[in-house]
């Protein structure tokens, strides 16, 4: 992970300070920039390519651009929180839920010793349960590197690996685009996955400000 190169646009107020508190909480470096609000700084022209609400906070982390505090709270943990020391409770979670689930599915393969789930052969239960079994690291988090989440499962990770070698799995999975298996392999792919989301969930809350300020033009 590259180190961040944070800059936080805030003022001394209740929505600003969340974000000074969780930087300081993760141990981030950063740097602060004192937005002028009595002089309406917040509404200059380069303040708004930050942030197009032209409000604070907002943070820029190279050439990122997050705001809104929740958004904003939500990217950084999501980024630099991988050992969830201030994140919800409810990832960890389902995260536990889910190696729960993953051990049900190894002790029972373990004592049927059998190659798929109800027998000999490759069932719907199988071809139900196998999407969410291989993408084994985003459902239970971590860094991303080649050493596969499943080997704490070995039974199940046979099984998974069995079923990514039958052709009607490797046809299908790829539909309607290429399938998410290897990239979940591979750091660099998966950066550049994890940042184009970003980017995305980016433009979208800059579309809703634009098409709210829209609608306060109609309501004039």
């Amino acid at each position: 992970m590259s180190e961040p190169t944070i800059t936080l646009y805030t003022r001394q107020t209740p929505n600003g300070i969340k974000i000074s508190i969780t930087l300081e909480e993760l141990n981030l470096p950063y740097k602060t920039y004192n937005i002028d609000a009595p002089n309406h700084e917040q509404n200059s022209p380069w303040f708004l390519e930050i942030n197009p609400n032209g409000r604070i906070p907002a943070i820029t982390d190279g050439d990122i651009r997050v705001f809104e505090s929740g958004s904003t709270m939500q990217y950084l943990v999501e980024r630099y929180d991988p050992e969830y020391r201030i994140s919800p409770y409810a990832i960890q979670r389902y995260q536990d839920e889910t190696r729960r689930l993953y051990g049900v599915l190894d002790k029972h393969l373990q004592s049927a010793s059998t190659p798929y789930l109800v027998g000999n052969k490759c069932t719907i239960a199988d071809i139900a349960t196998w999407p969410w079994v291989t993408l084994a690291r985003w459902s239970l988090g971590g860094e991303h590197h080649p050493k596969s989440p499943l080997d704490e499962f070995p039974s199940l990770k046979a099984w998974e690996e069995r079923m990514f070698g039958r052709e009607g799995v490797e046809r299908g999975r790829q539909v309607p685009e290429v399938h998410q298996r290897e990239m979940l392999r591979d750091p660099v792919r998966m950066e550049a996955f994890e940042q184009k989301g970003r980017e995305f969930y980016e433009r979208m809350a800059r579309e809703k400000v634009e098409a709210e300020k829209e609608a306060e033009k109609g309501d004039e």
